[in-house]
This record gives C-alpha cells, sequence and structure tokens, in this order.
C-alpha cells in the first residue's frame, strides 16, 4: 500500500514525498488506519518496522484537524530511553516540516541551557512532547504543569519501559491526564505485564499484531560454542584476523572492518570488556546507562564517525538506534529471547549492505539459544574454537530438549571439563 491511498493530510504526505518514502510497511499500513480512526490501539511490533512513522504520521495529520487548545500541550509520546527519544524527535522534525506544530524533547542528562528549554516548552504549550517517564516526572515534580489539553497519550517500547521499571512512573502521568484522550501502545513483545498495563489506561483497544521479522539473509550469523573463560580470548582472535592488515599493531582494523559493535547483557560486563580490548590495544569505548548523556553523545557520534573501532553495549544500543556501515556484530552473551537476538544483530547488513553476527554460547546460556534457533526456524552455523584456545566444550543431547545444539564435534570427560574450569 502507498501512503497516499492513507486519509493522511497534504502536509504530511507532502514531507513524506521529500523523504522519499512511497510504501507503507505492514505495521504502518495497519495501525495509521485505525489511529486516524481515533480508536486507541495496541500494536505489537518490533523495531525496525517503521512503527515510529505509524503512529507520528496520523498524529501529526489528526492534530489538523481536530478542535485542539493551541496554547496548551496536545500530545505526550514517552519512550524509555534518551536515545530513543532524541530519535523520535529527529522524525518529527522530518514528518512535521510542512505542519504548523512544536514539539520538544524532554530527557535527563542535559546540561542547564537545555533543561531551561525543555521548562518553556512543558509551560508555554509545546503541541506535542517527547519525553522519558523519569525526566518528564522530576519536571512535574518541580513546576505546575497543565496536562488538561492533552489528547493524545503514546507508549513507545512500552514492554521495554516496564521492564526498566518505569510502571509506577506511567501510572502517576497518566493520572494527571485527561480520560477522554486516544491512547496508543507499541510493544515488541505482548507479556501478562503489559496487558495489565493496557487494560488500565486504554479503553476497548484495536490490538495490531505484526509477526517478528526474521533476520535478513544478508547477515551471515554464526556461533562458537566455549567457555566462559574463553570468550575475550575469541573475541581477540576474532578481531585480530577480521581487522588486521599488513601492519601489525592489533588496533589497526582495515577500511571494510572499521565499525564493530559487542554486546553484553549486563553494563558491568561492559565495562570489563572495554577494559580488557583496550589493555590489549583495541580502540573501544563503551557504552552503557552509568554514562551522562554528554558522554553518550560523544561515543556514538565517535563511532558513527570511525573515530572508535569497537563499541561495547548494553541492549540500549539495540533498538531503535541507526548506524550505517556496521560489518560485524559480536554476542559476548546470549540474548534471552529471539526478539532481543533479532534487534542486535539488526544492526549489520543496513541499508542493502552486507554484514556478520557471531554468538559465543556456553553450556548454561545454551537453553535461550536453542529458543533462538526454533524462532529462527533455522540451525546457526557452527564456528569452530580456535586450537590455541584449548578444547571447547560438548553440550550433550541430554542437556538440550530437541538434541540439538551448537556442537562443536568433539568430546570431552567431565574430568577434563573441571581442569579447565580450574585453569
Amino acid at each position: 500500500m502507498y501512503f497516499d491511498e492513507l486519509a493522511l493530510s497534504d502536509e504530511v504526505l507532502d514531507a513524506l514525498w521529500d523523504m522519499h518514502f512511497d510504501t507503507c510497511t505492514p505495521v504502518q499500513e495497519q495501525t495509521i488506519p485505525v489511529i486516524l480512526e481515533g480508536h486507541d490501539v495496541i500494536s505489537c511490533a518490533q523495531t525496525g518496522t517503521g512503527k515510529t512513522a505509524a503512529y507520528i504520521l496520523p498524529l501529526l495529520t489528526n492534530l489538523q484537524y481536530d478542535n485542539h487548545d493551541p496554547n496548551k500541550l496536545n500530545a505526550i509520546i514517552m519512550a524509555p530511553t534518551r536515545e530513543l527519544a532524541q530519535q523520535i524527535d529527529q522524525q518529527m522534525e522530518g514528518f512535521g516540516f510542512y505542519v504548523p506544530f512544536s514539539s520538544v524533547a524532554i530527557y535527563g542528562g542535559n546540561d542547564g541551557g537545555a533543561w531551561g528549554t525543555q521548562v518553556t516548552g512543558l509551560q508555554k504549550g509545546a503541541d506535542i512532547v517527547i519525553a522519558t517517564p523519569g525526566r518528564l516526572l522530576s519536571q512535574m515534580n518541580i513546576y505546575d504543569i497543565d496536562f488538561s489539553g492533552v489528547k493524545y497519550f503514546i507508549l513507545d517500547e512500552a514492554d521495554r519501559m516496564l521492564d526498566m521499571g518505569f510502571y509506577d512512573d506511567i501510572m502517576r502521568i497518566v493520572k494527571c491526564l485527561p480520560q477522554d484522550r486516544q491512547t496508543i501502545m507499541f510493544s515488541a513483545t505482548m507479556p501478562s505485564k503489559i496487558r495489565q498495563l493496557a487494560r488500565s489506561i486504554m479503553n476497548h483497544p484495536k490490538e495490531i499484531k505484526i509477526a517478528i521479522s526474521r533476520p535478513p539473509e544478508s547477515i551471515t550469523q554464526g556461533c562458537v560454542v566455549l567457555y566462559e573463560a574463553q570468550k575475550t580470548d575469541m573475541i581477540e582472535h576474532i578481531l585480530k584476523h577480521a581487522c588486521l592488515t599488513e601492519k601489525t599493531e592489533p588496533n589497526t582494523c582495515n577500511q571494510t572492518l572499521k565499525k564493530i559493535i559487542i554486546f553484553a547483557g549486563k553494563k558491568q560486563r561492559v565495562k570489563e570488556i572495554t577494559r580488557t580490548l583496550r589493555s590489549r590495544h583495541f580502540n573501544a569505548r563503551a557504552m552503557h546507562s552509568d554514562l551522562e548523556q554528554k558522554e553518550r553523545d560523544e561515543v556514538m557520534l565517535d563511532f558513527r564517525n570511525e573515530k572508535i573501532d569497537i563499541l561495547v553495549a548494553t541492549d540500549i544500543v539495540a533498538r531503535g538506534i541507526d548506524i550505517d556501515d556496521i560489518p560485524l556484530v559480536i554476542n559476548y552473551d546470549v540474548p534471552h529471547n529471539a526478539e532481543d537476538y533479532v534487534h542486535r544483530i539488526g544492526r549489520t547488513a543496513r541499508a542493502a549492505s552486507l554484514g556478520a553476527a557471531i554468538t559465543f554460547v556456553t553450556q548454561e546460556d545454551y537453553k535461550y539459544f536453542n529458543k533462538i534457533e526454533t524462532f529462527l526456524k533455522k540451525k546457526i552455523e557452527r564456528i569452530s574454537l580456535p586450537q590455541s584456545l584449548g578444547e571447547a566444550p560438548t553440550i550433550s543431547e541430554s542437556s538440550t530438549r530437541s538434541g540439538k545444539g551448537c556442537y562443536n564435534g568433539s568430546r570431552r570427560s567431565s574430568r577434563s571439563q573441571a581442569q579447565h574450569r580450574h585453569k
């Protein structure tokens, strides 16, 4: 379906034309008409499916045609992270180029000038507020903010907000909003806690579920079976063989493998990996929630500009961040669900380019890896552990439900495995 087949305003269609967007994604095709009709909507769609446009485009159109107070806040968009709030704000600027609406992004980690801009936007009635829950509450606790004109309340990546502990914050914000608003919720997954939230804040919502797309064939996927203690050495092996040219320094990557992301499940592990790589003379930087906003912006800018070769990150980078030309993603830890796996490796092979993803699999992580393979409906290619790193563990048939695993093709006794763990 084409955008001009939808009941979007001419101004919104003009902006889409300028941005060379003409064809809807499935989530846009199914969601936009329902939002335009004024229904509450709960949509299950992952990052990368075009969900941001799926709510921004009808929001901008509805604001043009409905009766609202131009001197009050009219719409609130909630996002779990500062990075996603920034990205939504950027897309709002593009899609809203020809419409007369103002927007302000409310998120933490800024300097005093940004705080002042946020306060002004809230108190003088910006049409659209894009905010993280914690920062918006901070403003509400200090200033008297008039929410009586809010007609649209949108939650992006609602499941992630709940995982980050924002349920109570969201409910405190909801209590300040008019009851006759339109509420729209996007979530990559639909667990019971999301349905509970929907029942609490929505009015007979229409449910739209877009199947989670599998990674494109342009991503070459592989996995390595290894012990926890072998992971760092395996990273160095991969980076040296991937990055070294005729030069001898281990931090001189060739041009095609300049930007690599390593994902780890916890920020403490991200810090440890980064320290180890830097001690081995790799040009690596960490990206996690402990960094101040200015630091995070600097790291991302340097990574995009190839001043950093390796970005070690938590899942904060996996969702909603667009970085082109990433040739390789390494999963230091196996994600605990298929959605996070798809989000992570989806950072590579973007914009019709090729890419690779390698996942480290320990015996303890196999149960999660098995679920990923079940979702993908394929067996991920097995990569042998280099002999120089020692023997790899064998995942026995009895340790899996399906009898399939990321086997290394070797056998070793329990005594041998125990000896390795104590080395």
